[in-house]
């Protein structure tokens, strides 16, 4: 097992994707923090993976919150390993609607709770001279949607942030990276963006490989990410969006 051994703590994990790679990471080797501030979801989600698992309900959009959710991984495990920054939400408007309140919130919860995570388990990995952190970035980090403004944003800033972050902590032996999905078969994808047969078919029309992703396969770049495999990687981006980014038109969609 390529994670043994080792401690992680996935944020967002009560559910699709962040649920997806807590699963991985353990089967992997990997003990587990799954952190969420939906706490009866975590905690069943948890109760379900085992005694490797664990779960903290926090939201780590807030410093106190982060800073008590790094404490209790140490007091449970005693080290971390890998942190998999997953935690995000989104929020539709047109440009002229869009408000101060609903922009915050989003870049709060979506880029400053990994800033802030990064930041308090980075302070640990020092001390061992190694650990690895992942940000869930998006292909919206470069395309865009006209009515997810602060989405696209946060995401755009999550890749930078996944960059310095990079540079800054090397030094130290960390590795910082990024996984940018397409569209992922998770709750929240098929409540938002695959409601209809129109939507489905706009989405799988702009998808050469002509389906949308499931969360493992997401996953499955965590723990590669997260591996030593992948000891030679830091500051990228890696999009499984199958072939999204790469079209510069539609294609036919097979029904």
């Amino acid at each position: 097992m390529r994670l043994a051994n080792q401690v992680a703590i996935v944020t967002g994990a009560s559910q699709g994707i962040g649920l997806a790679c807590a699963q991985r990471l353990l089967r992997e080797g990997a003990r587990v923090m799954l952190a969420d501030v939906r706490e009866h979801e975590g905690r069943a989600a948890a109760e379900t993976l085992g005694e490797a698992a664990r779960f903290f309900c926090a939201d780590v959009s807030q410093k106190a919150d982060v800073d008590a959710l790094v404490a209790e991984t140490l007091a449970a495990f005693g080290q971390i390993d890998i942190l998999v920054n997953n935690a995000g939400v989104t929020h539709a408007a047109d440009f002229l609607d869009l408000t101060e309140d609903d922009f915050d919130r989003v870049l709060r919860i979506n880029l400053k709770s990994m800033f802030l995570c990064s930041q308090a388990v980075a302070r640990e990995m020092v001390k061992r001279q190694r650990g690895c952190i992942i940000n869930m970035s998006s292909v919206n980090a470069e395309l865009t949607i006209p009515n997810q403004i602060p989405y696209v944003v946060s995401k755009g800033g999550v890749n930078q942030l996944t960059r310095v972050a990079s540079i800054a902590l090397a030094q130290y032996g960390i590795r910082v990276n990024a996984i940018g999905p397409g569209t992922i078969l998770t709750e929240l994808a098929k409540k938002a963006v695959l409601g209809s047969p129109e939507a489905r078919h706009t989405i799988l029309s702009r998808t050469p490989l002509g389906r949308c992703g499931e969360p493992e396969e997401v996953a499955s770049i965590a723990a590669f990410l997260a591996s030593d495999d992948a000891s030679y990687i830091t500051g990228q981006t890696l999009y499984a969006d199958g072939g999204r980014m790469a079209l510069n038109y539609t294609v036919p969609v097979r029904e």
